[in-house]
């Protein structure tokens, strides 16, 4: 016999935009359902490919949602400067958490570990039922919307929110059409050891051939490399000798960090853009890479989807107050409007950026010379952009937006 749960709010996805917002809702009152295909695990051994820079506004979100303090303290890398120059040029740009009497600028943290805090979190908030489980179908009358799981059982909800990734199931079944662009490049993730220590600087070095960080990790010698590159030299160094690898990574960094070597696995996956069209229809809202992933060239994915889950929640609290109806178009809407315009921006100066720094035009390259050169002496908007990496002083989170 097939056993139906009733809920006010239905999350497919359980990763850590999900369940941030299943947090969120939770604290407020709502009854939410999150459904994952796995329990997220306890992150341990050597460090992760997958990080994620974490601004300020996205730890106060964790901090605000309990999870911040369940993090594993070894694995959580504050960084207190970046230093971002292009390769065999005189341009440079740096910044330091003393610019805005910060303690940071942010943390450096694997992606497996803040899932897996905030899954703990989630065992023990009241209102919040997690499934394990693969939704099979998808239905939505006036009222509310059903999903059938794979288990047998079904949920009901006022609202449901896809949250299942890029490649979203939800999206798919809502017959959401995507904007997508093929960016021609493919990140390469890995971890390595440096000969200096990093001294918790995140660097960012724009080479002819695409990007490439170096992103400090909790021991002073180890760093998480994201190196974007045309997918038939991704796939060269992917497959390299580690001999080889280590000299031509080293080459690329200039050796800021001196010898550098591979420490870890090498993983390879395309970069593109994905927009969708709508972020809410009625009953529906789209969250994260759901509605909207970028080029990883400033490090801001998860900070958006972070942004995301603020806002929504901000709305449906609102909505609760008022007594109003919360899978309602027009209240959706209020979310939808604020988000898309902040993934709008996000593309549109991520283009900017890749434009600029792509190839040796050398047109181009002396621009670029001179913008960051001026940029880096000019305070006001220095520290403009500085408090907007923070995540301090921002549409790009959607709260000061209707």
């Amino acid at each position: 016999m097939m056993q139906t749960h009733s809920v006010d709010v239905a999350i497919v996805g359980g990763g850590m935009v999900g369940m941030a917002t299943a947090l969120g809702l939770a604290q407020a009152g709502f009854e939410v359902a999150v459904i994952e295909r796995f329990e997220p695990q306890p992150v341990d051994g050597e460090p992760r490919l997958r990080v994620s820079a974490i601004n300020r506004a996205s730890e106060d979100w964790l901090k605000a949602l309990g999870a911040w303090s369940l993090l594993p303290p070894e694995r959580v890398a504050p960084y207190g400067a970046m230093q971002v120059w292009d390769k065999d040029s005189l341009g440079r740009i740096g910044f330091t958490a003393e610019q805005l009497q910060q303690p940071d600028l942010g943390h450096i943290i694997e992606n497996e570990a803040i899932a897996h805090a905030l899954w703990q979190r989630s065992l023990t908030q009241t209102g919040l039922r997690r499934f394990i489980a693969t939704p099979q179908r998808v239905a939505q009358g006036e009222r509310e919307a059903w999903l059938t799981l794979d288990d047998g059982s079904m949920i009901t909800a006022r609202l449901l929110l896809a949250a299942d990734g890029a490649n979203s199931w939800l999206r798919e079944q809502s017959h959401i059409p995507l904007t997508f662009r093929d960016y021609g490049h493919h990140a390469l993730v890995a971890t390595i050891r440096t000969q200096y220590p990093h001294d918790g600087v995140a660097r960012q070095v724009f080479l002819p051939e695409g990007p490439l960080a170096l992103l400090p990790l909790a021991q002073p010698d180890l760093c998480s490399i994201v190196w974007s590159l045309p997918p038939a030299q991704a796939e060269v160094l992917s497959q390299a000798e580690p001999e080889a690898f280590n000299a031509a990574l080293t080459v690329a960094s200039e050796a800021r960090l001196g010898c550098l070597q591979l420490a870890s696995e090498r993983a390879t996956f395309p970069l593109t853009m994905r927009y969708a069209r709508d972020f809410v229809r009625p009953r529906l809202a789209l969250l994260g890479d759901a509605a909207h992933t970028i080029h990883p060239l400033a490090g801001q994915g998860v900070n958006l989807g972070f942004g995301d889950s603020q806002k929504l929640v901000a709305v449906l609290c609102g909505a609760r107050a008022n007594d109003w109806d919360i899978g309602d178009l027009r209240l959706l809407q209020r979310y939808g409007r604020a988000r898309k315009a902040a993934a709008q921006e996000m593309l549109a100066a991520m283009d900017g950026l890749r434009w600029l720094f792509d190839g040796v035009d050398p047109v181009k390259k002396g621009l670029r010379d001179l913008g960051l050169n001026l940029v880096d002496r000019a305070g006001p908007l220095k520290d403009r952009l500085l408090r907007h990496a923070l995540g301090l002083e921002s549409t790009m989170n959607g709260r000061h937006r209707d």
